[in-house]
């Protein structure tokens, strides 16, 4: 007897909702994507009408035609979102950041959160995630946290190289940088949650996080978790004797463009994350790991499967190579796949299977909760000089 498919929501309408919906149609009769909520009229009527499906005039109305809401929303109202749909009983999908801080309630539009206590926001933000966790167990609803690198495949070769080798990973070093977020909100924190810590570090953070959970789980069927996080932020770009060249973005507000965090876990072993906005050429994504018996270096972005020399930028003026490259002249590393490299339908399709089979998800609730606690403990470390700061 056939299933139905898994009817999906989607809140938003943007850049995260595009790649979502295009690793939802890879997923074949499993799903159907009903619809999509986004508060701006215009811009849920073009995503639908693009898309060929509804387009929900309130998200009340939405929940009541889906039985998974995929919130590709900004951060800031991913709390909201995402209680609502578990206390209406539908499974959730909570893009990255998972939760955040973004300010005071009623905060004036001068208010900066690089001059906000930090404590402050890594109690709140912790709290946020808590909420949401919470209200998924209580409802007894799968959360999934959309963070694609811990299904990437070369993540995912390195987690099953972990499992047959039995190895102690004893050091993580990752990095995600590039020259500048695309989105106009990124830079100003009441709309981003932070600079990059929050917007790249996040990445191989979370796939650090994945693997030593599944290092703990592997030897004795606990998550090895993270303890304590020290850190250091720059802005770069806001430096009085910085040049610009016009190759870098450097219009923020209030939030850093450079950042180093180092976690300590409960096995005292350590992991270094590193991102900024000072990164030309292209993205620059890659996890290493370092363990007692093997060392695996996980690129994710550039990878060389097609290396490709092109004379003249217009040539290639409408073939798209990879995120971020700047420009398409002279030598490149074209993506042959790059939502695959990336891990965006492999994330998806895990997400569907744990919801249909009633189990957690590889990327859920538990890593959702540590990443927003490393994340927001590394600035209050970095506002306190690098302190070293224990975790919940």
């Amino acid at each position: 007897m056939n299933k139905s498919p898994l009817r999906i929501g989607i809140v938003g309408s943007g850049f995260a909702a595009n790649f979502h919906y295009a690793s939802y149609s890879r997923q074949g009769t499993r799903v159907s994507v009903e619809g999509c909520y986004s508060p701006t009229e215009e811009k849920r009527k073009k995503f639908a009408s693009e898309k060929g499906i509804r387009a929900f005039n309130t998200f009340d109305e939405m929940l009541e035609h889906v039985d998974v809401v995929d919130i590709c929303a900004p951060g800031n109202v991913h709390e909201l979102y995402a209680v609502e749909a578990a206390n209406a009983g539908k499974h959730a999908i909570v893009e990255k950041p998972f939760t955040g801080y973004y300010g005071p309630e009623n905060a004036p539009d001068n208010w900066r959160g690089d001059k906000f206590p930090k404590i402050t926001m890594f109690e709140k933000a912790v709290e946020s995630a808590s909420k949401i966790v919470s209200s998924a167990e209580k409802n007894n609803i799968t959360l999934c946290y959309a963070e694609n690198w811990v299904y990437a495949p070369a993540v995912k070769k390195e987690a099953e190289i972990l499992r047959a080798s039995k190895g102690q990973i004893l050091w993580i070093i990752g990095e995600e940088s590039h020259s500048g977020s695309h989105s106009p909100a990124y830079g100003i924190w009441k709309k981003s949650g932070g600079g990059s810590i929050v917007g790249k570090g996040c990445h191989p953070l979370t796939a650090a996080l994945y693997l030593k959970q599944l290092e703990g789980i592997i030897q004795n069927g606990n998550a090895i978790r993270p303890k304590s996080v020290s850190a250091r932020t720059h802005s770069i770009t806001q430096n009085p004797k910085f040049r610009d060249a016009g190759f870098l973005r450097s219009d923020y507000y209030d939030v850093e463009d450079f950042c180093q965090m180092h976690i300590v876990f409960e096995d005292s072993f350590v992991a270094d994350i590193f991102s900024n906005e000072i990164v030309m050429g292209g993205v620059h994504n890659y996890l290493e790991v370092f363990a007692n018996n093997h060392r695996m270096r996980c690129n994710i972005n550039p990878v060389d499967a097609c290396t490709l020399y092109n004379p003249k930028d217009e040539l290639l003026k409408d073939v798209y190579l990879t995120e971020k490259l700047g420009t398409k002249q002279g030598w490149s590393f074209p993506s042959p796949d790059e939502d695959w490299m990336t891990g965006y339908p492999q994330e998806i399709d895990d997400f569907l299977s744990a919801i249909e089979n009633h189990r957690e998800p590889e990327c859920g609730k538990s890593l959702g909760l540590d990443t927003v606690s490393v994340m927001y403990g590394a600035y209050l470390s970095a506002e306190r000089k690098g302190q070293e700061v224990e975790l919940p």
